[in-house]
C-alpha cells in the first residue's frame, strides 16, 4: 500500500513538472523583426498565439494594417492586430517541443505546419514547414517581452 501511495504522488509530481514545462511558451513575444507582439496562451489544452501589438511605423493611414494577402477576400479587410497566427500546438515532453501546430503569415497570406522549442527562457524558436517535411521550411526567433 505504501508503494502505491508513493507511486501515486510521484506520478502527480511528474505530471505537474510536465505541465510547467509545457506552459513556458505562455506569455508575450516579440516577433523576429520586433515589429509585432504575439500573446501565446493555452486554450482547451492547446497553445494559440494572437497578435496583440504592432509598432506604429507599420500602421497605414493611422490604422493597424489589414490582412491584405489573405486568400479569402472576405478576410482581407480584418486588422492584423487581434489576428490569431498560431494554432493547435501541443507539448511533447519527450522532445521538449510544441508540435502539431500551424502558423499563419499575414505577409504572404499562407499557413504552414509549425513546431516550436525553447532555446532559453527568453528565446522561442519556431519553424514553419510545408508538405510534412520539417527541414523544408523557415525558422524564426521570438523574444519574450511584456505587453
Amino acid at each position: 500500500m505504501k508503494k502505491l501511495i508513493i507511486l501515486f504522488f510521484l506520478g502527480i509530481y511528474v505530471l505537474s513538472t510536465t505541465a510547467q514545462e509545457a506552459d513556458k511558451i505562455v506569455g508575450v513575444w516579440w516577433n523576429d523583426e520586433k515589429t509585432s507582439k504575439i500573446e501565446v496562451e493555452k486554450v482547451d489544452g492547446k497553445y494559440i498565439g494572437t497578435v496583440v501589438y504592432m509598432i506604429p511605423e507599420k500602421y497605414e493611414n493611422g490604422l493597424p494594417p489589414k490582412d491584405h494577402e489573405n486568400p479569402d477576400p472576405a478576410l482581407q479587410g480584418r486588422s492584423v492586430i487581434g489576428l490569431q497566427i498560431l494554432s493547435g500546438f501541443e507539448y511533447d515532453a519527450k522532445d521538449k517541443e510544441w508540435r502539431k501546430g500551424s502558423i499563419y503569415d499575414p505577409k504572404s497570406g499562407k499557413t504552414y505546419d509549425c513546431y516550436a522549442w525553447m532555446e532559453s527562457g527568453d528565446l522561442l524558436k519556431l519553424k514553419g514547414f510545408i508538405a510534412g517535411i520539417r527541414w523544408l521550411g523557415r525558422s524564426s526567433e521570438w523574444y519574450r517581452t511584456t505587453l
